[in-house]
């Protein structure tokens, strides 16, 4: 008589999710509600004690979908995000290696960490005047002004990458005889990714805020340019419409990174689950 071992299947597979369970998982439900109380009472106290300045809910939304349709908005868009594509671009160029050279030679990082900290607490706001001055006020200039408003992010993330690593795993390696080259391909570049992507995804907020700082302070074009004209014209429903047509596009920026942060990543998150169970 042959007997036959059942394999056990694992318990999710045997037992379906139901749909008000996946809903409730979920965080889309929860940003919609909060989304939804924001707006009420966002409509109820500008209905009660706003005024010219303070438009509705309501007004702000018809404003944003009339801008839309306006020439004037997506030159200002295509302006505005040339500074913000060449100036993120260049600061992954410099920030990600930077990071992960200091991250891994620490004799490298005594000499560099001051401009770190110096890039960590200047203010950014009092840069811009000396990049206006020096650059003229141009796309170039705009484009260091993003850079510089990103590029520590990005140095931070991937120097904390590089130093999460095991230092067991390095030590493990070079015992089979591995090389300098096989470490930084099989272990210091994968175990810092988690990091580094963490590190765009932080970047690139900060690269839309450089983006909008610079065009109000001192160059008045692009998306800045509107808000400013809307303000001195006192439309205020224009003026709301035009921030809120710049948060969605951060939103938008910032779930693309996360989306390409999970696909790159998904191997530190299989290990971290593994682990947890």
């Amino acid at each position: 008589m042959t007997l036959h071992r059942r394999i056990p299947v694992p318990l999710h597979r045997q037992i379906p999710v139901p749909l008000h369970r996946r809903i409730l998982r979920a965080d889309l439900p929860y940003q919609l509600l909060t989304f939804a109380l924001f707006a009420t009472v966002w409509e109820l106290y500008a209905r009660e004690r706003g005024g010219l300045l303070l438009p509705t809910c309501t007004e702000t939304a018809r404003a944003t979908v009339a801008l839309l349709g306006e020439a004037e908005l997506w030159r200002a868009l295509y302006v505005s995000n040339q500074a913000l594509a060449l100036g993120f671009a260049l600061a992954l160029a410099l920030g990600v290696p930077a990071g992960i050279l200091l991250g891994r030679f620490r004799r490298l990082e005594r000499y560099a960490d001051v401009y770190v900290n110096i890039l960590l607490v200047t203010p950014m706001a009092a840069v811009i005047p000396l990049l206006v001055m020096s650059m003229g006020v141009g796309t170039a200039s705009r484009t260091v002004l993003v850079t510089v408003f990103s590029v520590v992010m990005v140095l931070v993330n991937s120097r904390a990458g590089v130093r999460q690593v095991d230092p067991s795993l390095i030590e493990m390696a070079r015992s089979f005889g591995a090389g300098e080259r096989q470490i930084w391909a099989r272990i210091l570049l994968p175990g810092a990714l988690p990091a580094v992507m963490t590190g765009v995804r932080l970047g690139l907020g900060r690269a839309v805020t450089g983006m909008v700082v610079v065009e109000l302070l001192m160059v008045s074009d692009g998306l800045g340019g509107l808000i400013l004209k809307y303000r001195g014209l006192l439309k205020a429903p224009l003026l709301y419409g035009t921030i809120v047509i710049i948060l969605v596009e951060a939103l938008l920026l910032i779930s693309v990174a996360r989306w390409g942060e999970h696909k790159l990543t998904r191997w530190a998150r299989t290990q971290t689950a593994g682990g947890v169970r």
